[in-house]
C-alpha cells in the first residue's frame, strides 16, 4: 500500500499548476498545505486509484486514507475523503470515533471541513441519526471546525427531509458565535433547510435576527423571495 501513496504523490507533483496554487491560497485565511492541483483532476486521480484498492476491507481502506489525511495536503485529503465516502455502504455505528478523531486532528480549513461534512460524515450521521446528540458538544467546542461541522454535517440529512429540528437546535447554540466561518456554516445549513422548509426557516430567522450575526442571516435567507429578505433584514 505504501507504493499506492508514493504513486499518488508522484502524480500530484507532476500535475501542479503554479498559477492555480497561488490563487487557491487566497480563498483561505489560515495557511494551507497544497500542491496546486485543480480539484477536478484530484478527483479523477482519486477515482482511478480507488480501482486499485476497492477490494480492501473498510478498516484497511480507512488506514490508507488516514495516511493521506495526516499529510495535511489539501489534495491528499480530498482523495482520502473520496475513498472513505465510496465505502459508505460498509459504515458502522462504531465508526463515529474514527470520524470524530479525523475531524479533531486532520481538518484544518473550511474546504476540507465541508468536503468531509457533506460527503462521508454527513452520510454517516444521516444513517445513524441517534449520534446527532454529539453535535451539541461539537457546537460548544473551542475548535472552530467542530463548531462548523456541527451544523454543516446536517446538510445531507436536511436534503433528505430530515433533522430540521436539530438544525434549529444547533443554530441556536451557534447563534452568536463570533467566528465568521462558523456563522457561514450554520447560515449555509439554514439556507439548505429553506429549500424545503422556507416558512419555518423564516420564522426562526425573524425570532432571532436581533442577535443573529448579519453574515449568518444573509446566508440563511439567500434563496428566499425578495420581500421575505427585506423583512428579515429590516432592523427593529
Amino acid at each position: 500500500m505504501k507504493q499506492i501513496i508514493k504513486s499518488i504523490r508522484k502524480e500530484l507533483r507532476k500535475d501542479i499548476d503554479v498559477e492555480y496554487k497561488k490563487s487557491a491560497k487566497n480563498f483561505f485565511k489560515e495557511p494551507i498545505k497544497i500542491y496546486g492541483v485543480r480539484v477536478p483532476l484530484v478527483r479523477r486521480i482519486a477515482k482511478n486509484y480507488y480501482q486499485k484498492i476497492k477490494d480492501l476491507n473498510k478498516n484497511e481502506l480507512f488506514k490508507l486514507a488516514e495516511t493521506l489525511l495526516k499529510s495535511g495536503y489539501s489534495e491528499e485529503i480530498v482523495i482520502a475523503l473520496d475513498w472513505v465516502y465510496r465505502k459508505k455502504i460498509d459504515y458502522k455505528k462504531s465508526d463515529f470515533k474514527i470520524f470524530e478523531h479525523w475531524l479533531k486532528n486532520y481538518i484544518s480549513n473550511w474546504g476540507s471541513c465541508d468536503d468531509f461534512c457533506v460527503h462521508p460524515l454527513g452520510y454517516f450521521l444521516f444513517g445513524f441519526s441517534e449520534l446527532n446528540k454529539n453535535l451539541n458538544k461539537w457546537a460548544k467546542s473551542k475548535n472552530r471546525w467542530l463548531r462548523r461541522a456541527s451544523a454543516v454535517s446536517l446538510i445531507v440529512s436536511i436534503r433528505k427531509k430530515k433533522q430540521l429540528k436539530k438544525i434549529f437546535e444547533i443554530s441556536n447554540i451557534l447563534l452568536e458565535d463570533r467566528d465568521d466561518l462558523v456563522q457561514k456554516g450554520y447560515g449555509w445549513t439554514l439556507k439548505e433547510a429553506s429549500n424545503l422548509y422556507p416558512k419555518e426557516v423564516l420564522a426562526f430567522v425573524m425570532k432571532h435576527k436581533e442577535k443573529m450575526p448579519r453574515t449568518a442571516l444573509r446566508y440563511a435567507i439567500e434563496k428566499m423571495p425578495k420581500s421575505w429578505k427585506q423583512k428579515a433584514m429590516a432592523l427593529s
